[in-house]
């Protein structure tokens, strides 16, 4: 069994059994997930033998059916020591999570297969949601593999490639003529009038636990040692939320000393709405209503959790940074040519921000550093393709190759 006990409003802290619910009653705030610590004792060996997938830490996942579990091998995945990217920027101790090589090539294959496993959980009978493409293909591909039906609300413009990725699962793709706020909310509605088990709607208490073991993989592969420092990319700000909680139950559980962990939010200039709210010390986030960013994963103009986003950082005492799409791109080649990683916009938005804060001299060399890539550059190779070199043609001759070798 999990460490589960019940669902927390995270405004007025009324508390609810672990149901099908995700906004509380009283005052419409989210609902969190919380655990009983101190009904399973882990310490750090407790992993040593443990398969290697984020259900290795399965005491703090909200699933307590074992046999409810749709597992594709999402998690564990490197954690790099950039020496070449560090040497670049002034770093000592730079290192890339590298969530390139999950099942469906990014973070969101966390989310998803805990959020699919609590769908079987509560009997669900078909599972979807709304996304700008990575969430759609980790949503479609455990729900293959559970056998339910599977119905994903995406804005018309979002890449092809993973359109053809979401397809290829079998899941039914509803293309909305409008921005991802307006996909969500037409998501939200269905939801409710068919009773469907959308991941990131209705199951979001759970779905967002997923994220979380980005922060407990990244301390067991410091040797349970926290980074001073990471930088993650940001849409809704979910992600980042749950990565602040990841390291905090850490502390609380006694697996790390402390939970005193920087933390920086990235976004693409054409969407940056956390990033302009803090920037401005204010209390709410202003929508985007028009995204404009080659970042399709991070253009969310509405971020439900942006405003727990921003209370995070400002806590944690880091940054909040945008980078436009030229710097993104740059960023793209910069960790390809330098770490042999090739990551999506998503992906390259906070390298970019890492670039700038080190040439800002707001990272100190000898600070632990931790970047967050989330989606692979497969899915989106036409953000990059004018500007990179032709190939060079040549005649079948040995002799031809003395023109080009250096």
């Amino acid at each position: 069994m999990g460490l589960m006990k019940h669902l927390k409003c995270r405004e007025c802290g009324k508390e609810y059994p672990p149901t099908l619910v995700y906004a509380c009653e009283e005052c419409f705030g989210p609902l969190d997930v919380v655990y009983d610590y101190d009904s399973v004792a882990l310490n750090k060996n407790s992993f040593i033998h443990r398969q290697k997938s984020l259900w290795r830490y399965f005491e703090l996942l909200p699933v307590n059916d074992k046999s409810k579990i749709i597992d594709l091998g999402a998690g564990y995945t490197p954690l790099h020591k950039s020496r070449r990217l560090g040497e670049i920027l002034g770093l000592k101790n730079l290192y890339i999570k590298d969530d390139t090589g999950n099942p469906t090539n990014s973070f969101k294959d966390r989310p998803a297969t805990v959020a699919v496993s609590k769908a079987l959980e509560f009997n669900a009978k078909a599972v979807g949601c709304a996304s700008t493409g990575n969430l759609a293909a980790a949503t479609a591909a455990h729900a293959a593999k559970a056998g339910l039906p599977c119905y994903i609300f995406a804005p018309a413009d979002i890449e092809p490639n993973k359109i053809v990725q979401t397809s290829a699962y079998g899941a039914r793709i509803i293309a909305v003529r409008g921005t991802y706020d307006d996909a969500n909310r037409l998501a939200a509605q269905a939801a409710e009038a068919y009773n469907w088990a959308f991941l990131n709607i209705n199951v979001r208490p759970y779905y967002v636990e997923g994220s979380k073991t980005l922060a407990l993989e990244t301390c067991e592969q410091l040797d349970w040692q926290p980074p001073d420092h990471v930088i993650i990319p940001v849409a809704s700000g979910a992600l980042l939320c749950a990565i602040s909680r990841g390291f905090k139950q850490l502390e609380q559980l006694g697996l790390i000393d402390h939970a005193n962990v920087k933390i920086t939010g990235a976004q693409p200039l054409g969407c940056a709405p956390i990033v302009e709210a803090f920037k401005e010390n204010a209390d709410e986030v202003k929508p985007v209503e028009y995204p404009d960013t080659i970042a399709k994963s991070l253009a969310i103009g509405d971020p439900g959790d942006g405003i727990y986003a921003i209370e995070k950082i400002r806590e944690s005492r880091g940054f909040a940074e945008s980078a436009s799409d030229a710097e993104t791109v740059d960023a793209i080649q910069l960790l390809a040519k330098t770490e042999g990683i090739f990551t999506e916009p998503a992906g390259g938005v906070p390298i970019a921000v890492l670039k700038k804060l080190a040439e800002f001299g707001e990272i100190s060399p000898d600070e632990k550093v931790v970047c967050y890539i989330t989606g692979n550059g497969l899915k989106t190779p036409e953000t990059i393709l004018n500007s990179l070199p032709k190939p060079i043609e040549i005649e079948p001759k040995l002799e031809s190759i003395a023109t080009i070798a250096r």
